[in-house]
């Protein structure tokens, strides 16, 4: 139902980018009159709020007034004073004749509530009075956001483990958790040897398989999906994931899964380490290096034309630390007297750090003597060769310099201490852990509260990342059983929107049909188009103000991916295993459990609702759900099932985490 006041830029154009129909109007406003001229419905009631409309047909000016009631105690009285576009389309006066009232906190305790409403001071009941609602109780619902934050989709074993132990507690299992990650990959020559090459005719021979498993991605991408439905490590799996988005490498130009599986290793170490040891690894990982051309960067001689690599050196500024600009402690632009953003560094820094970059070249390959450039070798950090590195002073952020002769170990250290204690590096990396986690548009207030946690975490430490995720996690605009903002929460991107629905539904997979999901609703797993990630994480929300990053990968083509991926996965029985692959299971899931609920339609949404939805479903969604399961024959049960989530899991609703 669409209340003016509760209109906003973020949910109107939710079913325009999503396609979804199930957010829209509920029933048409109808004409039944009381004996004084007097019409209404009471037609919205769920676990968010109860509303619907009131008028008097002879009065049409006159703001009528609602009395609500929980069985025989008046639960508020109401003014039937908003506007509905619905009813001016409709001919109810001037459509400002609606009524609205959250639920009241008290009933989300379970059990089951019948609400009524008269027009005020009698017995007078509007057309649909009487309806029943059961919400989940607070610390379930919750419980129920946590998950979807802080792992890959909630479970309802793993929900009710942390209604057991608690939140906080979670947390700290997670922190302690062992770490699952990647297992070690061999190395292999860039070139790929005889015997290890693809061969069209037979694809699933030895031949083809060593190439697949050495020479693409293949293996690291079914070991993600793997980890992700599995792991117990969820909270380092989900938090390496979003660090992998700001600290990018892509298969695009490194396609031995060995290199990459070594720099993921990299993030799951890190992930509640200290963001200055990060920056140290990431900075040195022979991935990186080649990705961003440090590796092999030559010192500057002019007299042979030859000047610094400015890629790495640009990169870890723009990207991986400080931003394009100065940024107060709430991730707004400071300002210059003309109004103009204030650039937090200069191209002149750019060549200077680039030139602190010099010397590094690949680990030397065990049995080998070090040289200038070592051939490519993805194990081990990067080493200095001394020569090739440029001794001469660098000017870096906020003018500190680096005096000339010092060693290229020392310069490194020096420039990434420079770039670790400015400013920016808390909002500016808080801000985006905040929208991979939680919300999109989180407000300045949260922003600070993070970048303050990172910037000292209660014990005067600086960049500790344990601290900024739990600060993150318990924030008051990340906990609560449900956010109505508008522009409150983000677009779940492919790989969250799968894992999330296999979760919920005890989903086991090989992870072969969910990579290539993933990579038909845009995200192909390490093989980003650009350094700038699959999205960058000021991608606005086309028609308003707001950002919306995982929109990126939205038009047609990702909502219809998405919509003939729910559709094999609900409505098949099971995706068959490929060849050539171990354990080979395909992927199926579970339905079982909601089988008995299928004799009651209700019983069967309401049993969904909280673990797809930690209980938001509008009750214009939860009367269509009804109907659609309704039309099933009661003889078939799992279809019945398979409807019910097909629409839930197809519908804004669920694919935008709130």
């Amino acid at each position: 139902m669409i209340y003016y006041q509760r209109s906003g830029a973020f949910r109107a154009l939710l079913p325009w980018l999503l396609g979804a129909v199930l957010l829209i109007l509920g029933p048409c406003p109808g004409r039944a009159q009381s004996a004084a001229g007097r019409v209404g419905f009471l037609d919205e009631v769920d676990c968010n709020t109860i509303g619907g409309w009131a008028w008097n047909q002879a009065s049409p000016a006159m703001t009528l007034f609602i009395d609500l009631y929980e069985g025989e105690a008046l639960i508020d009285t109401v003014a039937a004073d908003r506007f509905r576009p619905d009813l001016l389309q409709n001919g109810i006066g001037d459509g400002y004749h609606a009524f609205l009232l959250p639920i009241p906190p008290a009933f989300r305790d379970g059990q089951r509530h019948i609400i009524t409403a008269k027009f005020a001071g009698t017995d007078s009941e509007l057309q649909k009075s009487g309806h029943d609602v059961a919400c989940p109780a607070f610390a379930y619902l919750d419980t129920v956001r946590l998950l979807e934050q802080a792992t890959f989709g909630p479970s309802g074993a793993l929900v009710e483990h942390v209604k057991k132990i608690g939140i906080e507690s979670f947390l700290d299992e997670q922190f302690s958790a062992p770490l699952s990650g990647y297992p070690s990959m061999p190395y292999y020559p860039t070139s790929a040897p005889t015997g290890c090459q693809y061969v069209s005719s037979d694809p699933y021979g030895p031949s083809s398989l060593c190439y697949r498993d050495n020479y693409s991605l293949f293996p690291l991408q079914l070991r993600f999906f793997r980890n992700a439905l599995t792991a117990t490590d969820q909270l380092r799996q989900r938090v390496a994931f979003a660090l992998s988005q700001i600290f990018v490498i892509s298969g695009v130009k490194i396609t031995q899964p060995y290199a990459l599986s070594e720099f993921q290793q990299i993030l799951f170490r890190n992930a509640f380490g200290n963001f200055r040891q990060l920056l140290q690894e990431v900075t040195l990982s022979p991935a990186m290096g080649r990705y961003l051309d440090m590796v092999n960067n030559d010192k500057p001689n002019p007299q042979r034309g030859i000047s610094a690599n400015e890629n790495y050196a640009r990169e870890i500024l723009q990207l991986f630390s400080v931003g394009l600009y100065l940024l107060n402690p709430d991730g707004s632009r400071v300002l210059d007297p003309a109004g103009k953003p204030v650039p937090t560094y200069t191209q002149s820094t750019i060549e200077n750090l680039a030139r602190v970059f010099t010397g590094w070249t690949y680990p030397t390959i065990p049995g080998a003597k070090l040289q200038m450039r070592n051939p490519t070798y993805f194990l081990g950090p990067m080493e200095l060769y001394p020569g090739n590195h440029d001794t001469d002073p660098k000017t870096l952020l906020n003018g500190e310099v680096l005096p000339a002769g010092q060693t290229g170990d020392r310069d490194l250290a020096d420039a990434l201490d420079n770039i670790f204690r400015h400013a920016n590096v808390g909002p500016f990396i808080g801000r985006q852990l905040i929208q991979h986690l939680v919300t999109s548009n989180p407000s300045p207030d949260y922003v600070s509260r993070v970048s303050a946690v990172f910037g000292d975490n209660g014990k005067g430490v600086r960049g500790d990342l344990r601290a900024v995720v739990r600060a993150i996690l318990l924030d008051p605009e990340a906990r609560g059983d449900r956010r109505l903002e508008a522009d409150y929460g983000h677009l779940k991107e492919p790989v969250l929107f799968i894992t999330h629905l296999m979760r919920a539904l005890g989903g086991v997979s090989d992870g072969v049909f969910l990579k290539d999901q993933s990579s038909a609703m845009g995200q192909n797993l390490f093989t980003s188009p650009t350094v700038f990630n699959f999205y960058p994480p000021d991608f606005p929300l086309p028609g308003s103000s707001l950002l919306g990053p995982e929109f990126a990968l939205q038009g047609g083509p990702g909502y219809f991916a998405r919509a003939n991926f729910i559709q094999s996965l609900v409505f098949s029985n099971g995706i068959v295993p490929s060849p050539g692959v171990e354990p080979a299971i395909g992927t199926r899931i579970d339905l079982s459990p909601w089988i008995p609920l299928t004799g009651d339609p209700l019983r069967l949404v309401e049993a969904l609702d909280p673990l797809l939805m930690h209980g938001t479903m509008p009750w214009t969604m939860r009367n269509i759900l009804f109907n659609a399961i309704s039309a099933v024959p009661l003889t078939d049960p799992l279809t019945r099932v398979r409807t019910a989530v097909y629409l839930i899991a197809t519908s804004s609703a669920f694919q935008v985490e709130r």
